[in-house]
């Protein structure tokens, strides 16, 4: 099972790429990883949102391969634990067989198309975070679900 990360802006700050390549890095010892980051549309607020997200989630789809189980991470997902998650992983491994793919929407969120295109819209949480802060936290939680299906001591539990 391979999982593809489709991001839409690139990490700014270098402690934020440092954290993702090393939580990227882990994660490779669990699931094959490809992460695929998308040029970020200009002209919101004052501009053309509507359009913008159309734009950004035609090119989002493009990059989702057809047989994906695609989750889409959306304030407005559902929220589940990290135990949950690892076993939506394992029950997917072992039934399914399906690749992932992820989709994390730019500063405006994402398009219609995309949500409706989804399997699973995911919430990391009430709060809401930068797309940068959300690609780091899912890569922490992909790889904490790594640790958890090989009862391995990263989860405390």
């Amino acid at each position: 099972m391979k999982l593809r990360l489709v991001c839409v802006g690139k990490l700014a700050e270098a402690w934020q790429r440092e954290a993702a390549c090393d939580y990227a890095g882990r994660l490779q010892h669990y699931f094959p990883l490809e992460i695929v980051e998308l040029k970020e549309e200009k002209g919101g607020r004052k501009g053309d949102t509507a359009g913008l997200l159309k734009r950004e989630g035609e090119r989002i789809l493009a990059k989702v391969p057809a047989s994906s189980f695609l989750i889409v991470l959306d304030e407005r997902g559902r929220s589940i634990g990290s135990e949950q998650l690892a076993k939506r992983l394992d029950d997917e491994m072992l039934h399914g067989g399906r690749d992932w793919c992820l989709v994390i929407g730019g500063p405006y969120g994402l398009d219609q198309d995309v949500r409706q295109r989804a399997d699973l819209m995911l919430s990391l949480s009430k709060m809401t975070f930068t797309h940068q802060m959300a690609r780091l936290f899912l890569l922490e939680q992909l790889y904490r679900s790594g640790t958890i299906l090989r009862n391995e001591p990263y989860h405390n539990r």
